[in-house]
């Protein structure tokens, strides 16, 4: 091989860095554009079977889309509306918040002068001091949060349209894909999109099942501990699922709360506590594996690190979308000989055969 020739993997591999920065960087600064756009492909996947059945029985595509999609908002206001009733009838702890405020607060004074040695008007004078940096603070963060998360929402509210439009051209997108890769067999392509449609479908319909099985889990737990409004912490929490690891640890704290101000006793938010506690480890463990596991087949390595650069490159949204995302770009790279070994190396150890690896592969010789 020539010094001419040698160099071509090394520009190669700068050209594919440049342009994966080059990537990264609009994704995260046109964040707000393309997160809506992602949501409302993934639920396109979700409501194509509804439109496609709608349309056998000789409904108009744009009819039998417009009826998928108010079918999902009808369910999707019922929700809201619920919770939106929940969230009234919490007013009624107002008084028990202000009750128990005044005890703990009342409590730390005496503990900060017995071991402290502090007089009330130095602290009294401290509290405002902290109170009103962090007043200003807030007011900074408020300000800075709406500005940037104005044309975000404006945006969300645009999905509706997003998912009827990528309902409506289908077909011209499929025809697209096919043109841009050419060079690849109409069966290859065709594969890869029914994959991506089913682990895309599955992903979610599996996600909709977790949230219901551990919405009870949690309601059953607090109904069992006599909390408060155990119906909507229980479902509260089970949302929460759609960050995976730590949702339902995020979605612990209201309860625990309300535990702390409403009961007499530490042992009912201990008791809380540790009941989310085992439910976050058998929804960790057994329920989302069994269900989502085989539908995604992705390891926990791979999750994990997902997990780390969407959160990190999305927030929030990117911590719900990392998943069903690294579970797309895994069909793709399974699809391509170039890059089987990366969809490999993001698939479920469990899954691998052990027999066909011994026989392609000579583990006696490696590393010699």
């Amino acid at each position: 091989m020539t010094k001419r020739q040698g160099l071509f993997p090394i520009q190669n591999a700068a050209f594919a860095l440049i342009i994966l920065v080059i990537v990264v960087y609009a994704l995260y600064i046109l964040k707000d554009i393309f997160i809506p756009f992602i949501i409302a492909g993934l639920l396109s996947f979700l409501l194509f079977p509804i439109s496609r059945f709608l349309e056998k029985y000789h409904f108009p595509r744009p009819l039998a889309i417009l009826v998928s999609i108010v079918v999902a908002l009808s369910l999707l206001g019922s929700i809201i509306y619920f919770s939106y009733t929940q969230i009234i009838q919490l007013e009624s702890l107002i008084p028990l918040i202000e009750k128990k405020g005044t005890v703990w607060i009342t409590a730390i004074e005496k503990l900060l002068r017995r071991n402290l040695h502090i007089n009330q008007n130095q602290l009294v004078a401290e509290s405002q001091k902290y109170m009103t940096e962090v007043l200003k603070n807030s007011t900074k963060l408020i300000g800075q949060t709406l500005s940037t998360t104005s044309g975000f929402l404006i945006n969300f509210s645009l999905l509706p349209l997003y998912i009827f439009l990528f309902l409506l051209y289908r077909d011209f997108l499929k025809t697209f894909v096919y043109k841009l890769m050419r060079n690849s067999s109409k069966h290859t392509i065709s594969n890869t999109i029914n994959k991506i449609n089913g682990v895309v479908r599955n992903y979610i319909v599996g996600l909709l099942l977790v949230i219901l099985i551990v919405g009870i889990l949690n309601t059953g737990a607090l109904y069992f501990l006599d909390i408060e409004h155990a119906l909507f912490f229980g479902f509260f929490a089970s949302f929460l699922v759609l960050i995976p690891y730590i949702g339902i640890a995020i979605g612990s704290a209201l309860p625990i709360l309300v535990a702390l101000i409403t009961k007499d006793s530490y042992w009912y938010p201990l008791g809380v506590a540790a009941s989310f506690f085992v439910i976050q480890f058998l929804e960790g463990n057994f329920i989302t594996p069994f269900i989502i596991g085989n539908k995604v087949s992705i390891n926990s390595l791979a999750a994990i690190i997902s997990l780390l650069l969407f959160g990190n490159l999305w927030g929030i949204s990117g911590l719900v979308l990392a998943l069903p995302l690294t579970a797309i770009i895994k069909v793709i790279f399974d699809s391509s000989d170039s890059l089987k070994a990366w969809g490999f190396l993001l698939g479920d150890s469990d899954h691998i055969d052990v027999q066909v690896t011994k026989k392609h592969f000579n583990f006696k010789n490696f590393g010699k």
